[in-house]
């Protein structure tokens, strides 16, 4: 019999840079409650003086909540974005306080179509599907399909940042 023990049988010490579990002391989890407070820190200023003239329109005050400190949630962006696009699209006063500035910009260098609905002309319905988040990417989104006289849809994406506040359009991606 052979008194050496076999390969499979022989074990390397632990390093003393790592522990039984084999990861390195330095790279142990950390709670993030800091950051955690911090970011509800800066959540906490609401609008709890915003001037008459700034007050936004009466039918988008329900769904345009001030962003927690994980950001709007696929309900609010929904009901957003069905309140903001209506049956026809968005109405002059939502296409001034609920857009970000980047889309502002882009309609007027695009004079030729809508950028908020990627069309030229006025849809005779709207819909929006399911509301996507990513708390990561912090951002949220949505297909909106609009229909047209003769049967014919179109599809685009709407994009909302989830710290907007309020909540408001952040971009808008055409199908085609």
């Amino acid at each position: 019999m052979n008194p050496a023990p076999h390969r499979s049988e022989i074990r390397a010490a632990p390093s003393p840079r790592t522990g039984q579990s084999g990861t390195k002391p330095d790279m142990m989890l950390k709670p993030h409650s800091l950051g955690a407070l911090l970011l509800t820190l800066l959540a906490l200023p609401a609008l709890s003086s915003v001037p008459a003239h700034a007050a936004p329109a009466a039918h988008l005050a329900a769904v345009a909540p001030v962003a927690s400190a994980e950001g709007h949630t696929a309900d609010q962006i929904s009901r957003f974005l069905a309140t903001f696009y209506g049956d026809h699209g968005p109405s002059p006063q939502d296409r001034e306080q609920y857009v970000s500035q980047i889309l502002k910009d882009r309609q007027q260098v695009s004079t030729d179509s809508d950028v908020l609905l990627c069309s030229q002309n006025e849809p005779q319905k709207i819909g929006i599907g399911p509301v996507t988040v990513a708390q990561a990417a912090g951002v949220g989104w949505a297909t909106v399909t609009t229909h047209w006289a003769g049967g014919v849809t179109d599809t685009f994406t709407a994009y909302v940042r989830l710290d907007s506040k309020p909540i408001r359009l952040d971009d808008v991606i055409c199908a085609g």
